[in-house]
Parts: C-alpha cells; sequence; structure tokens
C-alpha cells in the first residue's frame, strides 16, 4: 500500500544539537524526532543500561503483594501463578515461577486453555487450584478485568494480581492489585509489559528477602516487553537492552534452544530477530495448541529437554504459517462479500466464520489491517459463543471503541491498537453495525489515508558504514521507538532482479550523483519488472 510522506518541522540548531549529542545531524534528527531534545535525554536514550530502575515499591499495592508472597514462603504454603498463553504471558509466568522457586516455594503454574478458557482468569481454573490445595494465586498480565471471578474466591484463595492492561471502573478486590495503571498509582513509568510488571515483583522480594538488588530474568524480561509491542522507552528501553545483551551467552536453556532453532547468527541478538522470529516460536504453543509447551521450554533445565520442545515449537510455527494464510484468504473473502452487501459505506472490517481457529484470528486481523488500512476484528464462532481479536489504525483507540459498543459484548479488554473480546455468536451483526457506526463518526477521512514518517530526506550515497554505525544506537528499535525511515528523491533504478532462495528479495542500484549505490529490498519481489 502506497504511503504518504509525513515529513516533521524544521529542527532549530540541528548542527549544534548534534554536536553536543556526539552524533551525526541525520542521527540527531531521528533523536529529536523521538522527543530526545537536551543533551541528558539523549544520553539516557543513548546509554539507558546506565541509568537506574525504578523503586519497585512506589507501586502501589507492591508493599501488599510482597508481604503476602513472603508470608506464604515462610509458611510453606503452595502457590500458583496464574498467567496468560501469549508471550508476554509465558516469560511473567516463567520470570515469577522461577524467582518463587529460587526463593524455596512451593509453586506451580497455571496458563488456561485458549480455545476452552480464554483469556484470564475464570472460576472454574479458581476452584480447581484452590481443592489442590493452593492458597496464593499470583496473576501475572492478567486479572485486571476479572471481578467477579476474584470475588467468587473470596474465604478459599487469596489472589495477588499484577497485570498492566488498563483497569475498567471497578477493580477486583484482591489482596494486592499492581498495575502502574491504575488510579493513584505513583509509579513513574506506566508502560510496562506485563513481564515487566512482574519484574518489578521479583525486584521487591529481592530486595525484602536479600536486602539487594537483582536483575535476575532480564533475558525473559527482555523477550515478553519486546513481543507484546509495549513502547521500548524509559525502563521498558534499559529492560530491552540489557536482557538482548545478555540473550546470546544466557544461562536459561529454553532461551538458548530457541535461538538455534530460528538459525540466528552467534553474537548480539537485535529486537527484530526477537519479534520476528523468536516471539512466533513461543507463541505457536499458545495459539495453536497447549500454552504450557511454551512455558516447559523457559522453565527447563535441561539443554536436551529445552532442543526437544524447541524443535516441536519449531514445526508448530510452520503449521501455524499455512493456517495464517489459508485464515486471512478467507477473512479476505468474507470482506468483498460484505462490501458487495453494505456498499462503500463500510468504514471498518467485522468478519467472522465457525471453525477459525481462536489463535490466530489476531494475525489474520493485523495482515487485514495492513492490506486495507481499517480497523478490523477478526471473529472465531465457537458455536453460541465467539470470540474475535481486533487490530486498529492510529486514528482509532480501540478498547474505547469496544467499550461504546459493550452491550454487545460478555467481556473485552486490552489497548489502543489492539484488543480482545467474547460475545454471542448471535450478537455479530448487531455489534458490527454498532462498531461501523461508532468508527465513522471516531475518524476523519484523513485518518484513512495511511502515512510514514520521513526523518530525513538524503542521498544514497550518505549511507555510508558511519552512519550505519551511529543508527545502531538507537537500537533496541520497536513501538514507540520506530526504526528510522530516511527517504531518497529523484533516484533512478538499474539493474533490478530477484535474489534469495526463493527468489522473494528484490536487488537494484540506484543512480545518485556522480556513482551508483547498491541497494536490496527484503520481500519486495513483487516490485521486480515481470
Amino acid at each position: 500500500m502506497w504511503k504518504k510522506w509525513r515529513k516533521y518541522e524544521e529542527i532549530p540548531h540541528l548542527r549544534e544539537f548534534a554536536a553536543k549529542a556526539g552524533v551525526s545531524e541525520l542521527v540527531a534528527a531521528a533523536l529529536w524526532h523521538r522527543g530526545q531534545r537536551t543533551p541528558e535525554a539523549v544520553q539516557a536514550f543513548l546509554y539507558p543500561e546506565e541509568q537506574p530502575f525504578h523503586e519497585p515499591l512506589l507501586m502501589k499495592d507492591m508493599e501488599k503483594a510482597v508481604a503476602r508472597i513472603t508470608q506464604a514462603l515462610e509458611q510453606q504454603e503452595k502457590i500458583v501463578v496464574y498467567g496468560d498463553y501469549d508471550v508476554d504471558g509465558m516469560t511473567a509466568s516463567a520470570l515469577m515461577v522461577r524467582a518463587l522457586r529460587g526463593f524455596g516455594a512451593q509453586v506451580h503454574c497455571y496458563i488456561p486453555d485458549r480455545e476452552r478458557e480464554g483469556y484470564g482468569l475464570n472460576t472454574g481454573a479458581l476452584q480447581r487450584i484452590a481443592d489442590d490445595g493452593a492458597s496464593l494465586v499470583v496473576t501475572v498480565d492478567c486479572g485486571i478485568s476479572n471481578v467477579d471471578e476474584v470475588a467468587a474466591m473470596h474465604g478459599r484463595l487469596d489472589i495477588v494480581l499484577t497485570d498492566h492492561h488498563l483497569p475498567g471502573t471497578e477493580l477486583p478486590d484482591a489482596v494486592a492489585v499492581v498495575n502502574p495503571h491504575q488510579e493513584g498509582c505513583p509509579y513513574p513509568f506506566k508502560d510496562l509489559a506485563g513481564v515487566g510488571v512482574a519484574f518489578k515483583l521479583c525486584q521487591a522480594l529481592h530486595q525484602r528477602i536479600e536486602q539487594e538488588e537483582s536483575s535476575d530474568g532480564l533475558e525473559l524480561a527482555a523477550l515478553g516487553t519486546i513481543a507484546d509491542l509495549v513502547p521500548l522507552l524509559g525502563e521498558n528501553r534499559k529492560i530491552a537492552r540489557l536482557g538482548l545483551d545478555l540473550m546470546p551467552h544466557t544461562n536459561i536453556p529454553g532461551i538458548s534452544a530457541l535461538i538455534r532453532v530460528a538459525k540466528l547468527r552467534e553474537g548480539r541478538i537485535s529486537a527484530g530477530q526477537v519479534a520476528f522470529q523468536l516471539a512466533p516460536r513461543l507463541n505457536a504453543a499458545g495459539r495453536l495448541g497447549d500454552a504450557s509447551q511454551g512455558l516447559d521450554l523457559l522453565l527447563s533445565e535441561s539443554e536436551d529437554e529445552a532442543r526437544s520442545i524447541a524443535e516441536a515449537l519449531d514445526a508448530t510455527n510452520a503449521s501455524r504459517q499455512e493456517q495464517e494464510r489459508e485464515l486471512v484468504s478467507a477473512a479476505e473473502e468474507k470482506y468483498r462479500a460484505l462490501k458487495l452487501e453494505k456498499g462503500p459505506e463500510l468504514h471498518s472490517i467485522v468478519v467472522s466464520s465457525q471453525g477459525w481457529h481462536p489463535g490466530l484470528v489476531g494475525l489474520a486481523a493485523s495482515r487485514l489491517v495492513e492490506r486495507h488500512y481499517l480497523p478490523v476484528i477478526v471473529i472465531s464462532e465457537q458455536g453460541d459463543i465467539a470470540r474475535g481479536s481486533c487490530r486498529s489504525i492510529p486514528g482509532l483507540h480501540i478498547r474505547n471503541a469496544l467499550e461504546a459498543c459493550k452491550e454487545y459484548l460478555q467481556i473485552f479488554g486490552g489497548h489502543s491498537q489492539a484488543a480482545g473480546m467474547t460475545l454471542r455468536t448471535a450478537d455479530i451483526p448487531a455489534f458490527r453495525e454498532a462498531f461501523d457506526r461508532y468508527v465513522e463518526n471516531a475518524l476523519e477521512d484523513g485518518d484513512y489515508v495511511p502515512r510514514i514518517a520521513i526523518d530525513s530526506v538524503l542521498s544514497p550515497t550518505d549511507v555510508e558504514i558511519s552512519f550505519v554505525e551511529d543508527l545502531g544506537l538507537l537500537e533496541p528499535c520497536g513501538m514507540g521507538n520506530p526504526r528510522p525511515i530516511f527517504g531518497c528523491r529523484d533516484v533512478r533504478s538499474t539493474g533490478v532482479r530477484t535474489m534469495g532462495r526463493n527468489q522473494e528479495h528484490l536487488m537494484f542500484h540506484v543512480n545518485a550523483q556522480e556513482r551508483s549505490v547498491k541497494a536490496v529490498g527484503w520481500r519486495m519481489a513483487s516490485f521486480a519488472p515481470i
């Protein structure tokens, strides 16, 4: 899809700012565009590993959480960590279980089945946990919207709730609710992933029990943080940078096995490799099968066992990719049929079908957003109940849109650009109409035009080794810190050809000024002349 260039306003005193930052003017411009506009801010951004972690006890209810878990450790109570089936949830679960085992806890982990139980706490699972003798549940990456489920277990289970999703109007009445987004929480950084909140709880426990600060599990925290697409700024940036540095020589066998099965080169692991190569293999467990397989990988202490699980996940991921292609094709057919029925006035895509795998609808929704640049909801019908995954475009806050249509929904939650929901299958047509009306009223014509932010316009001859090395200082790139994009004008391409094992990449030369520069377009073979 062609995108309209959006150039930033001219930067005052760019040369002076670049000199103070110690980088080239092109990199200085990228820093300025990302809000880093003072020498102090630039240093903190470029070298996050040198910044101190925030005090974990600043988080509301953290003291209560630490006190209850410490009591359970002292009295040898049975503890269950209750997680989620995505990468954030799996890494948070593994991080918490590893930490509690290190303190000598009698701890188990429970991750709900995506298809049978859905996201978050469910009363049946909590009752079984209590029946098995547990007295304390610690949630990670879930629970903030489970008011009724927590209330149902009063007197049977104590629940320490840690989450990072946006709270509703009412909080669960748990022993402790640890979530930086809740009202009245003074914690200075609000955008932690679920694994980030779990990491802060582990830090607080280390301070209380061992009287020292700990950074154990940073590889897990980085993996979940990058995979969950939270902004890679502030404390997330430090978690990601330090965790990525540790990954090539980690002592966690599961992460080492994941790196090997993805055939990543030795040396530094990038945020992009985590997002597009490691996380999808781990996520495949929760999407198509049992997420406990991914958890088992991250908790394994045996290299042989970890290798075996990683190879199984690799095969599952290959199957997931094929099923995803089939689902996207079917969803496209449904959308085309809706357009024929409704005409050009559709402002969103809401498609559903019986039999679509609930673990793949989120991926399909993302693909449809990329193709059509509209808010998308893809729904898997499962008899009388249906579960949907939502993806949005920058102009629309998807959770607010669901809030406006909540009369049709049984449960929903998420962020500004991604969310999940459950509703009755019979309510899908009415929900589709209500959601589309909301989108129509919330967006203006310009919101439907995809834009690409150009950090600077340059000549291809400006791209030299020193420039590329300077760009490396901006890593890790991701949500909140996008990879810089530079534009070139008035260039001509010659010698265009495809390349790669499957001929899926593009190679060509661009003529600029007095010399020709070689260029490669990754997965852009479709642009080659026929």
